[in-house]
């Protein structure tokens, strides 16, 4: 939302600007340069005296007072909490600053170690679930996140990513809205999501998917959540077989989990299903992570998915946007030496999401451990490329993927779904370039010694070794 709003105000801006420019213009032209430049400078001054000479009470200058002390985001929250009196919903997930990747950088290989040439090729090949009787396998370690048909996306949009998916090689998944075939006929790799919701936990879904994935939380979302009946109607509300007219709220767990003891259970009666397919766990990562892990270790989960703080959704109320878990970075660092101090981590795979947009970042989540990283803003705006101009300046981008948008028919299926298998490929390749210059040949040969930490904080949280290996004091 808030790149939305940043992006209406920009288009409005302008606009605005191209306006007065036109207008200053034909004063010019009409009136003189010189009446012109006079009657400018006297309205300037009159407003600069007024603004410099009024008290703060009634000053205009005091909204930017109250800006500058909280921001243009929570002035709009608070108008919007005040206009509803209602839980807000902002999508996309949290703008707060949080600690990522950009203190780690790469050890490129050069004198001691050579670098591979262009034409080496690299394994970036990678298997979900390796234990299970039917593993996951995927070209490229990039999947697209969970993004629900009707709670979130139109038919359109999931069928774009679905097809993008297939094209390079990769799985997309289902999300927490109800099945679509449409979607599983459009894409290859297919992980459907085992929701909390009344039509999560569906055999013919089960059946069709090539990995399960039973969802408690991510990143930007936590709990139940609400469909308003006039937000889902149509396809989605019959395949979702709910009421036209009655607000529904989902469960807090899944359905059967009453206790942590229950968890291996439920696992165990769900592999009679899964048929053999890879049975993981997508879960926010919290402060308590290591118990919520060792839960999923006892359950005999195959992949662990980890959400950090900074995921997005269709809509999630501010608070669970912005204070809810961890960040991603911390996630992955804890969760991958939680699986290795188990003894697990090659039984376990270990899935990463929440605020992943650069290829840099990906490969920095594998060489810290990750097998593969699941990615939610990068294809949802690659999405609307090249489409921009049927919805702005009047509407935000997302009107064109949202399923309760009546623009929705716009989106240009095949187009989209280039974009955002370009977007992918173009990951890839970088991703490829960036492991020849690490002089290796393969993800798997990645580590956390081809990573250095430029401060002192970053390398005690990921353990890897300082860019300025000396001690403090020797510096002086």
């Amino acid at each position: 939302m808030v790149l939305e709003s940043a992006l209406y105000i920009v288009m409005l801006s302008m606009i605005g600007t191209l306006i007065a420019l036109g207008v200053i213009l034909c004063i010019v032209y009409f009136v003189g340069k010189g009446v012109f430049r006079s009657v400018v400078q006297r309205l300037f001054g009159l407003v600069l005296e007024r603004l410099l000479r009024d008290k703060y009470s009634e000053n205009l200058m005091e909204l930017w007072s109250a800006v500058s002390r909280t921001s243009v985001k929570n002035i709009l929250e608070i108008s919007l909490r005040a206009e509803h009196g209602k839980l807000i919903q902002r999508p996309l997930g949290s703008s707060k600053p949080q600690p990522h990747y950009d203190m780690l950088m790469f050890v490129p290989a050069q004198m001691a170690r050579l670098p591979k040439e262009a034409s080496t090729p690299i394994d970036m090949k990678v298997t979900l679930g390796a234990k299970a009787e039917k593993p996951l396998q995927i070209e490229i370690p990039l999947m697209i996140s969970g993004m629900g048909y009707g709670v979130g996306l139109s038919e359109e949009a999931k069928k774009a990513l679905a097809r993008a998916a297939k094209e390079v090689g990769t799985a997309t998944n289902s999300g927490e809205g109800p099945f679509l075939q449409e979607e599983r006929d459009e894409a290859g790799k297919y992980i459907w999501q085992i929701s909390r919701s009344s039509w999560g936990h569906n055999p013919q879904a089960i059946a069709a998917a090539d990995m399960l994935e039973v969802q408690m939380g991510q990143g930007a979302r936590m709990g139940p959540f609400t469909v308003e009946p006039y937000a889902v109607k149509g396809k989605a509300q019959k395949l979702m077989g709910i009421s036209p007219v009655e607000t529904v709220v989902t469960n807090a767990n899944i359905p059967g989990i009453n206790t942590p003891w229950d968890w291996p259970k439920y696992v165990s009666d769900l592999r009679s299903e899964a048929a053999g397919k890879p049975i993981g766990i997508k879960m926010i990562a919290t402060g308590g992570l290591e118990r919520d892990l060792a839960v999923c270790l006892e359950a005999d989960f195959d992949v662990i998915v980890i959400g950090g703080s900074q995921g997005g959704a269709s809509g999630s109320s501010p608070l669970i946007c912005d204070d809810l878990g961890i960040p991603s970075l911390l996630a992955l660092i804890r969760a991958e030496r939680f699986l290795r101090e188990q003894g697990a981590r090659k039984e376990v795979s270990l899935v990463v999401a929440g605020g992943y947009a650069t290829p840099a970042e990906c490969l920095k989540a594998i060489a810290l451990g990750a097998d593969a990283v699941y990615l939610g803003t990068v294809p949802l705006f690659a999405l609307v490329h090249n489409q921009i101009h049927k919805i702005l300046p009047w509407e935000p981008l997302t009107q064109l993927v949202w399923y309760d948008s009546p623009y929705k028919h716009r989106l240009d299926i095949p187009l989209a779904s280039k974009s955002v298998a370009n977007v992918l490929k173009s990951m890839a390749l970088e991703m490829e370039e960036g492991v020849r210059a690490l002089g290796k040949t393969a993800l798997s040969e990645l580590g956390p010694n081809d990573l250095v930490a430029l401060d002192e904080w970053t390398a005690k949280v990921t353990g890897v070794q300082r860019a300025y290996p000396w001690q403090d004091e020797e510096l002086f």
